[in-house]
């Protein structure tokens, strides 16, 4: 059965989606089955895989129940690798699911008998604590939650983690973090030091802080405008390398837990 990934932070800019297009990609060509909901209404993760925002296929179809999530679900040109796309129409849904009183389980309950056909679900949420939210947290098994290596990186973050506890202790639905990401970051600023440092006492050790950091790399700016992931794009670059490397870090992270087990 899947492992549901949420990629949280309700900050953006902090690379939540540029996390999820990439990530999930690596996971693939190391040979996972995988799928990337889109939950953000801007539908950037959609397009990062070279898709149209089309209504037709999408979320808000879902969320709204006009599909099932297994119809809305579309492949892409990576091998292993579907898509569950977004659209500006998601933007509105907030206000039409918060009419049903089961509104936070909408997503999970729609996930129901797709899960065996994946190894991992990445969903990319919006940055915001909203009904969108909710309903990726309650849907997910562990969340990832990218931080970028800036001044105010943290600014929000015991809201963050107010909201993820709220959904655990209110919806018994717990989301355990499974990894604090580095992101934007460079080891040869002092800011970029400072930052990590920061994330470290922040955190301290009640959470697990990858090793990977991702980088500010031209080319994971570069490539969504291409319709493709960077480590599609460009093989070599150093975003690419990293991305590999969590991925290759999360699969690591995985095997030794079916161990303990």
């Amino acid at each position: 059965m899947a492992e549901v990934i949420a990629i949280l932070n309700q900050k953006g800019g902090c690379g939540k989606t540029t996390t999820a297009v990439n990530l999930s990609t690596s996971l693939a060509l190391f040979g996972k089955k995988i799928l990337v909901i889109d939950m953000d209404p801007q539908a950037n993760a959609t397009t990062a895989f070279g898709l149209e925002k089309n209504e037709d296929n999408s979320i808000y179809r879902v969320l709204t129940g006009q599909q099932t999530l297994d119809e809305a679900i579309v492949a892409t040109d990576i091998s292993g690798l579907d898509l569950l796309p977004s659209h500006i129409s998601l933007s509105g849904a907030e206000i039409e699911l918060s009419k049903d009183i089961g509104f936070p389980f909408i997503l999970k309950e729609s996930m129901d008998g797709i899960q065996d056909n994946y190894d991992y679900i990445l969903v990319d949420v919006p940055p915001s604590l909203g009904i969108l939210t909710i309903n990726s947290l309650v849907a997910s098994d562990s969340v990832i939650i990218p931080i970028q290596a800036e001044f105010y990186a943290l600014e929000g973050m015991a809201d963050l983690l107010d909201a993820m506890n709220l959904v655990e202790t209110r919806l018994n639905s717990p989301s355990p973090i499974k990894g604090i990401l580095i992101t934007l970051y460079d080891s040869r600023t002092r800011l970029g030091r400072d930052v990590y440092q920061n994330v470290k006492q922040y955190f301290g050790e009640t959470e697990f802080i990858f090793k990977t950091t991702i980088p500010r790399n031209v080319k994971l700016a570069e490539a969504p405008s291409h319709g493709k992931p960077c480590v599609i794009y460009d093989e070599e670059c150093i975003g690419t390398e990293a991305y590999n490397n969590l991925a290759l870090e999360i699969l690591d992270m995985n095997e030794q837990v079916v161990g303990e087990n």
